[in-house]
């Protein structure tokens, strides 16, 4: 068993079609059409990399690290999060899962990025800090662009806010990202990692 990781469109042809089927059982399409197999689903600005938990030619779990420069609180952070964490139904509860969501936020430490931040449902919190990450307790991600804004408070919508903090200076600065509404503004294909 092996992670391997590729920029997002560099992703080996056998290996995207595996994601792309896992990523479809997910999150079904609303038209009922799976999303083209050799297809990138992430906007590029964002440097989508993924990273993919592979045994034997199969893709067992998967998942995107999206990177974005995050004005806040009057500072500028190199910033990244987790998107379309993924694991095969089939042999979820055995960690596979929780050893990609590490290897996400260690690769994140490695690329010497300030801060690690992304929503999910409030059920995976736990889930997410086995692998290294905390909840920002009252923290709210803005998504979408200024001009169409897709906060994760919106009505109907519940999500947690988790968050890793890698530089000397994002640690000082953590306070600023409690209970704050951070707009992450990462475009209308990524509304929200």
């Amino acid at each position: 068993m092996q992670i391997l990781t590729f920029p997002e469109a560099s992703t080996p042809p056998g290996l995207r079609a595996q994601v792309r089927a896992l990523q479809d059982t997910a999150w079904p399409s609303s038209d009922g059409r799976p999303t083209p197999r050799d297809a990138t689903v992430h906007d590029p600005a964002l440097h989508p990399l993924s990273m993919l938990l592979v045994e034997d030619g199969r893709v067992l779990a998967a998942l995107d690290v999206l990177t974005k420069e995050l004005r806040h609180a009057g500072r500028t952070y190199r910033a990244a999060g987790l998107s379309t964490v993924v694991t095969r139904q089939d042999v979820r509860g055995r960690g596979h899962g929780r050893r990609l969501a590490a290897a996400g936020r260690a690769h994140m430490a490695e690329q010497a990025l300030d801060v690690g931040l992304f929503t999910c449902d409030p059920g995976l919190r736990p889930f997410y800090e086995s692998a290294g990450w905390e909840q920002l307790p009252g923290t709210v991600l803005i998504g979408g662009t200024p001009d169409s804004p897709f906060p994760s408070d919106r009505p109907g919508f519940v999500k947690v806010t988790m968050a890793a903090f890698f530089s000397a200076e994002a640690r000082r600065a953590r306070s600023d990202f409690t209970g704050a509404r951070i707009e992450l503004y990462p475009g209308r294909i990524d509304c929200l990692w």
